[in-house]
């Protein structure tokens, strides 16, 4: 049985996390894997950008409601874009002509008339 000490020795000393890449780094390293996730906190950013902007001429509605209308459209920009990524990454994982996968696999299968 392993005492505290030598259980968070053992998680410390784990060489699969590592604290020498940087954030920076990090940062690029997931927007080129998963591109649509930077665009969506982007145009998050810029709808409540625009929705704090507005808010002086908002004319008679009431401040609540112009949080909640700001809310849902901040909220839907980011769906649609983590959408957009899905669909990207579909198509890059399984229908992307440059690389084989899948769907060249059911190709080569149509190609074969079985017969059953």
């Amino acid at each position: 049985m392993l005492s505290t000490y030598e259980v968070l020795y053992t998680m410390s000393s784990n060489k699969n996390w590592s604290a020498d890449e940087e954030h920076s780094s990090k940062l690029v390293r997931k927007a080129k894997e998963s591109p649509f996730v930077p665009i969506g906190m982007a145009g998050f950013l810029a709808v409540v950008a625009y929705g704090l902007y507005k808010m002086k001429s908002r004319g008679d509605t009431k401040m609540s409601i112009h949080l909640i209308h700001m809310r849902v459209k901040a909220q839907g920009f980011v769906v649609g874009a983590m959408t957009l990524g899905v669909i990207y990454s579909m198509y890059k994982q399984y229908l992307d002509p440059s690389k084989p996968g899948i769907m060249s696999g059911i190709m080569i299968l149509r190609n074969k008339n079985f017969t059953y």
